[in-house]
């Protein structure tokens, strides 16, 4: 069975994110959705939300499953059996990271390939950031992710005008 690790904060988790682990999981037996636990880094969802709205979307597709993970990406990614891990791409801008990255991760384990993945062109542009940004002012997001994450960014941001509005 061929095991891939498709790792990221998810914060939140976004059409583009979907198209990629879709595009994994016809290239692996299954795909593990690794969502990353750092305490130094503080997101808008808890790691619990983003698994739970990761298992909400991408959780439904047969030979997707949702995980949490803390520490080193080949460390898991040995542990869970994985041959390879999946990074999506959206412009050059990501290549200098990603390939940095890649290099670093086969350094500390040769035997876990990585494989950089592109995302539909209509998702290019997106990112869990402005996504954020976007709903925060109140704009529309529902073309960038799905009902799930649209409903819990709208909670998250009346929950925040309501603080402001009692300061």
């Amino acid at each position: 069975m061929r095991l891939a690790i498709y790792p990221g904060s998810f914060d939140p988790v976004t059409n583009g994110h979907l198209d990629v682990i879709k595009r994994a999981a016809k290239l692996f037996d299954r795909v593990i959705v690794a969502v990353a636990h750092n305490e130094q880094k503080q997101g808008l969802f808890s790691t619990e939300e983003r698994v739970s709205l990761l298992n909400a979307t991408a959780g439904q597709t047969a030979n997707v499953e949702v995980m949490e993970f803390n520490g080193l990406l080949v460390e898991f990614a040995a542990a869970q059996g994985a041959c390879a891990v999946i990074r999506g791409l959206r412009a050059i801008s990501d290549f200098e990271f990603e390939f940095q990255m890649a290099l670093m991760n086969r350094k500390l384990d040769a035997s876990i390939e990585t494989l950089f993945l592109m995302p539909k062109e209509d998702y290019t542009y997106l990112s869990s950031r402005i996504v954020k940004e976007i709903a925060r002012l109140g704009g529309g997001i529902e073309s960038f992710v799905p009902e799930p994450v649209r409903a819990a960014l709208g909670e998250k941001f009346a929950a925040e005008r309501r603080i402001s509005a009692k300061v």
